[in-house]
């Protein structure tokens, strides 16, 4: 299987998706020497060229296509070829309805915009493969080919009538039979017992609260359609050149594909971030998605496929990044792991539904700050590259996160709209940032024993297989921390007997779990040493060697926090301060250390192999100690015990 390396080469990928069609030829060149000048060394062609490519049914117009690939080759720049297809011409919807999706109302969603697609409509499959092919066969040995880029952003559901037999026919591979899928369903409920296959339909809109597992199905089938129509076009790609990576890129904490699924069918792992840049906490975010899209790679290398240069367009108010700020956070996704570093887009757009979109070169041109800033970054990355690339990014803390109980926990029906499961995952990510501990994901039925301390922030839903693998480790020594709402139903949410697993109950110390006293907007609880957020317990402790109590109220005495030999239930969300310093102390216990010590607060320190990436995310200078001698590899000083760092400043630092 091709790797990464075998498209970076000891460099990081720079550069982004280039949309020459959207200008005139002679600005192609222009084009070239503003790459080169910035040291761009990759571009990604096609991802919305559909009706460039093929402006009637079965026509094909490669023409400008065959010239750009030339001349991206001639100026040194590698390609990564995009299939077109999650933008289909409009053509396709106008002679093929099925083709489009229709909303759970039964609406069509039209062309006009992209992802106008019905991932299981038979035509658009066919001419999806047909578009591939060609490509694939006419530019599978050019010698600018680096990577191939299949579709984008992957994110389209469809409720409509060859959606609905698609999803019958996958039910039936799921259950078998009709009684084995009431059973599943909990159809006796409601009076919504099936007689046969025909009667099911995707999840529609309904008088009032939809099947909770009906809708977790229709989730899980959404994500394995989606991964169908990948897949027919990644094996197209392979079949005509084995010897070159595939990827599609993923968005950060997307709720539609289950992404450890999807990772095992990719050669390289790739995601679009795009934290704001007025967010307080928009690098934890970052961080976040970096941990995340690392680990699906297999703690090995990753691209950043899309960020911002500058601004958004599809935020409420879309700000700019302030001066440094585009080079920091580019170079704390390399700290964090990533051989690519690449953009939305390389020319920012004159026209259409992004013109007001960032790009490499703004609209102010290659005087703008924005293309100045890229230009210094690329030189950057071109320093450091061969030294950084495929090097390891250590973690010994694992947050577990799966999309399943995801989809699972936010049901029409639960206790508590005010949680929300990214927030809280965010929450514990957080509080191991802030206190300068590097984590990676991992499954919660996957090989644990890697690491010191897993912590589970909130999996409602956990198979027999997950709940076995964290006792398994726990009993091998492992520490395991793991929040409210954790294991209360199966696969299928069926709630477990005690409201809690009895595994899991009999892991924390916990011998009855009364009621569930979820927290109003705003309100909080108070416990023994901190303050409860979103979310309380009624908790009978036995066997527990340790109690953090709520104090007052209803619950005044009961556990909070228990702790039994390595294992930890937290029945709240403690506030930031208290969920981190608890964190922090457990991974203490567990022998996990900060990179730094004393390291000032906004300031982030990672290791990727031997070399140090030490990132002031202030908006003032600061000194931090690095005890030793290292040289840093951005401004090839020596630095010595200490190094200063300016505002959004970073150093990479080798021994």
């Amino acid at each position: 299987m091709p790797r990464l390396s075998d498209a970076t080469r000891g460099r990081i990928l720079f550069g982004g998706d280039y949309n020459p069609e959207q200008w005139p030829e002679e600005t192609w060149h222009e084009d070239v020497r503003l790459m080169k000048a910035a040291g761009v060394n990759s571009v990604t062609l096609g991802v919305f060229s559909w009706a460039k490519l093929e402006p009637r049914p079965g026509a094909r117009e490669f023409g400008w296509l065959d010239r750009l690939m030339d001349l991206m080759h001639a100026g040194g720049i590698g390609v990564v070829l995009a299939t077109p297809t999650s933008a289909p011409p409009p053509w396709m919807g106008r002679l093929h309805p099925e083709t489009l999706p229709r909303d759970e109302d039964g609406r069509t969603e039209w062309w006009g915009g992209r992802q106008h697609f019905s991932h299981s409509s038979a035509a658009y499959r066919r001419y999806a493969a047909a578009i591939t092919e060609d490509l694939a066969a006419r530019y599978g040995s050019h010698p600018a080919l680096t990577l191939w880029h299949i579709n984008n952003e992957y994110c389209t559901y469809d409720w409509g009538d060859e959606a609905a037999a698609a999803f019958r026919r996958w039910l039936q591979d799921r259950y078998g039979t009709v009684d084995a899928l009431n059973e599943a369903w909990g159809t006796a409920f409601w009076s919504q017992g099936y007689d046969g296959w025909h009667e099911i339909l995707p999840p529609r809109h309904a008088h009032y609260m939809k099947n909770p597992t009906q809708v977790l199905d229709f989730k899980r089938f959404t994500s394995d359609m989606l991964l169908e129509c990948y897949l027919a076009e990644r094996d197209i790609v392979r079949r005509h050149t084995p010897h070159i990576p595939v990827t599609t890129n993923f968005m950060p904490m997307w709720a539609g594909q289950d992404a450890w699924r999807w990772v095992a069918e990719e050669d390289v792992v790739s995601v679009d971030l795009y934290p704001d840049p007025r967010d307080p906490f928009g690098a934890q975010s970052g961080a976040l998605v970096q941990d995340m899209t690392r680990s699906q790679a297999g703690h090995g290398p990753w691209v950043l496929m899309e960020q911002a240069a500058g601004s958004v367009n599809w935020r409420g108010v879309n700000h700019p990044k302030p001066s440094g700020l585009n080079r920091l956070w580019s170079l704390q996704a390399v700290a964090r792991g990533a051989d690519g570093v690449c953009y939305f887009q390389w020319r920012q757009s004159r026209q259409g539904a992004e013109k007001f979109h960032s790009g490499m070169v703004g609209h102010a041109g290659e005087e703008g700050r924005t293309y100045r800033e890229v230009k210094q970054l690329g030189a950057e990355l071109a320093r450091i590259g061969a030294e950084v690339t495929d090097r390891h990014v250590p973690a010994d803390i694992a947050i577990l996160h799966e999309w399943n109980s995801w989809w699972a926990g936010s049901q029409e029906g639960r206790l508590s709209s005010e949680v929300d499961y990214p927030a809280v995952v965010r929450a514990w990510h957080r509080a191991f940032w802030e206190a300068h501990l590097t984590t990676a994901f991992a499954h919660p039925e996957h090989d644990l024993s890697a690491y010191r301390l897993v912590v589970v922030p909130q999996l409602y839903l956990l198979t027999d297989a997950a709940i076995d693998n964290l006792l398994a480790y726990v009993r091998g020594g492992g520490t395991l921390v793991c929040g409210f709402l954790t294991g209360v139903a199966d696969e299928d949410d069926r709630i477990r007997p005690g409201g809690m697993d009895a595994r899991l109950r009999d892991l924390f110390g916990i011998r009855t779990l009364h009621e569930w006293w979820p927290l109003d907007e705003g309100e909080g609880v108070e416990c023994d040493g901190f303050r409860g957020l979103l979310w309380s317990e009624e908790i009978e402790a036995q066997g527990a060697d340790e109690v953090i109590a709520y104090k007052g109220g209803e619950l005044d005495g009961l556990p909070a926090v228990l702790r039994k030999g390595r294992a930890w239930y937290v029945s709240t969300l403690p506030e930031p301060e208290a969920l981190r310093d608890l964190l922090a102390g457990v991974a203490a216990g567990a022998g996990v250390r900060p990179v730094l010590d004393g390291l000032p607060a906004g300031v982030e320190a990672v290791r990727r192999g031997d070399l140090l990436f030490v990132l002031n995310h202030g908006r003032e200078p600061v000194t931090v100690a690095v005890p030793g001698t290292h040289h840093d590899l951005l401004t090839g000083a020596s630095v010595t015990n200490d190094v200063v760092l300016g505002r959004y400043g970073a150093a990479v630092l080798r021994p």
